[in-house]
This record gives C-alpha cells, sequence and structure tokens, in this order.
C-alpha cells in the first residue's frame, strides 16, 4: 500500500535505483564545471594563464634550490657524481685493457666479436637493468652479496652500461695508431700486449675524452639504475631518477633545479673535451714546427764539423 501511494519519482527510483546516483553525478559535475569556466574566462579577459605562473614559480623555485644549496638537492646530485665516477673507474679499468688488445691482436672470429660490440652500444638500459637484477636478485648467482637496491648495485650496473662504449671507442683509436706504428714496433721486437700498452700511452690524450664520454653516459643514464636501485630516497635516488618521480608527483621545482644540474654537467663534460682536443692539437703544432728547425741545426753542425 506504502508503494502504491508513493509519489512517482520514488515509484521510480525504486525501480531503477542506479537513475537517481546518475542524476547526482551529472548534477555535481555541471555544478563544478561552472566556477572553472568562470575563472578562466576571468584569466582570459586579464591575459593571465595558469600555465604560465606555474612555469614562472616552478622555475623561480628552482633556482631557488640551486642558489640556496638546498640539502635534499645537493645529496641527490652527490650522490649521482659518486655512482657514476665509481662506475667509470670500473668500466675504464677494464675497458681501457680489453680495447687495447682488441686494436691490436688479429685472430679467427675477430669479426664477430666486433660485431656484438657494436651490437653493444645499442643496449637498452633497461635491458641492462634486468639482467642486473637478475645477477642479483636473491635466486641469481650473485645474491649472496646483498647487492639488490643499494649503492653498489648502481654502480654494477652503469659500469656494464657504460663498458661496451669505452671498449669500442678505445679499440677504435688503437686500431687507427696500429695502422700507423704498428709495423715499427713489431719490427723493434714488440708483441702484442706490448704494442698495446705503448699506444695506450701514445694516445693518452685522446683517451681522455673517451673518460669525459664514458662519465656522461653513466651520469645521464634512467633505466638501469630505477631498476635495481628502487628509486629509494636517500639511499639510491639519483638526479635522473628524482626528475622522473618528482615530475609524476607534480613537484615540478625540484625536477626543474636537478634537470638544470643535470644539464650544466654535461655542458661542462663537453666543454672539457673540447679544452682537452684544443690543447692536443696545439702540442701537436708546435711539435710538427718544432722538428724542421731540429733537422736544419742538426744540418748546420754536421756541415760546420
Amino acid at each position: 500500500m506504502a508503494a502504491l501511494g508513493a509519489p512517482q519519482s520514488l515509484q521510480s527510483l525504486q525501480k531503477r535505483p542506479d537513475s537517481y546516483a546518475k542524476g547526482f553525478i551529472a548534477r555535481q559535475y555541471r555544478c563544478a564545471k561552472k566556477p572553472l569556466q568562470l575563472r578562466y574566462s576571468a584569466q582570459a579577459f586579464t591575459g593571465a594563464t595558469p600555465l604560465m605562473n606555474t612555469f614562472q614559480d616552478s622555475v623561480l623555485t628552482a633556482f631557488s634550490l640551486i642558489t640556496t644549496l638546498d640539502p635534499v638537492l645537493a645529496g641527490i646530485v652527490l650522490r649521482s657524481l659518486a655512482v657514476s665516477a665509481c662506475a667509470c673507474v670500473l668500466a675504464c679499468s677494464l675497458g681501457l685493457v680489453l680495447g687495447a688488445w682488441l686494436g691490436v691482436a688479429r685472430f679467427a672470429g675477430r669479426g664477430v666479436v666486433l660485431a656484438f660490440l657494436n651490437t653493444a652500444l645499442a643496449l637498452p638500459s633497461v635491458v641492462v637493468g634486468l639482467v642486473v637484477y637478475l645477477l642479483l636478485s636473491r635466486s641469481g648467482p650473485l645474491g649472496f652479496l646483498g647487492w639488490l637496491f643499494s649503492f653498489k648495485a648502481m654502480v654494477l650496473a652503469q659500469a656494464v652500461l657504460v663498458l661496451p662504449v669505452v671498449t669500442a671507442l678505445v679499440r677504435q683509436s688503437i686500431d687507427d695508431a696500429e695502422r700507423q706504428h704498428g709495423e715499427q714496433l713489431q719490427s723493434l721486437g714488440a708483441g702484442t700486449g706490448w704494442r698495446g700498452l705503448i699506444l695506450l700511452w701514445d694516445e693518452r690524450y685522446a683517451l681522455l675524452t673517451v673518460v669525459i664520454a664514458a662519465f656522461g653516459r653513466a651520469i645521464s643514464e634512467v633505466g638501469a639504475v630505477m631498476v635495481v636501485g628502487g628509486n629509494i630516497e636517500g639511499f639510491t635516488r639519483v638526479m635522473t631518477t628524482a626528475i622522473a618521480l618528482e615530475t609524476s608527483k607534480g613537484d615540478l621545482p625540484l625536477a626543474l633545479a636537478l634537470g638544470v644540474l643535470l644539464l650544466l654537467v654535461v655542458l661542462l663534460l663537453n666543454a672539457l673535451i673540447a679544452l682537452i682536443r684544443y690543447w692536443r692539437e696545439g702540442r701537436e703544432g708546435q711539435g710538427a714546427r718544432a722538428a724542421p728547425h731540429a733537422a736544419d741545426r742538426a744540418d748546420t753542425l754536421g756541415s760546420a764539423g
């Protein structure tokens, strides 16, 4: 009987209980949409946009974090530099020797080895992180070390990522030097190992650019350290992973500050490479100009004698 005396709207609500919820949501959406339209129309009238305000505020706050040496920012930057420096030391220690040996050695299957080495140059960083993760996981062959999600794991991942770069660049440099001086060194009795070491020392200034380029490759990497480090605040968070995280969280000032510092580091590395190249060319030019004068003096002394 109550149902018979009920209003028509209540009867329709009892038949379709979801109709009231849909209507309520629609009314709330319309009510919430009107203030947004009024706000944006007022901002269009005054000439200001929320995007520009957000961008300007983020940039100013980012430079404030940099100039005031924010502790969180400084900790992330120092950790990034430490991880990349340790990874470059490990990768260069092995890559210089391996690249020098590949540059002077001639053996069957060398072309296949070089093909694999050149392929490793384009190895995705996330794949390297996955391989290192499997090696360091509890069920992996290196799980007993307990390095997963630690500073050491990030160093190992970046070293594995940078090693092919160092090896390939050193191999190319030593191979070119071998074509110029290899026969002379062989005539003096230098074997494969000694030739590689001698040419390494002879090309030491050119190889400095390889080391700097390897450091730039390591510090700008994000995939591998994210996988094996876990991006733990205060322990394994570096500049690249922090930029990705803070951008997703909406903390644009910190992300911009880290991005500016990362660009400054890469810019300094490129400037250092250019200075080394300029200095080396200057030294080679001085040596080339000094050689004819030395020969003229020797001829003069010989004729006077």
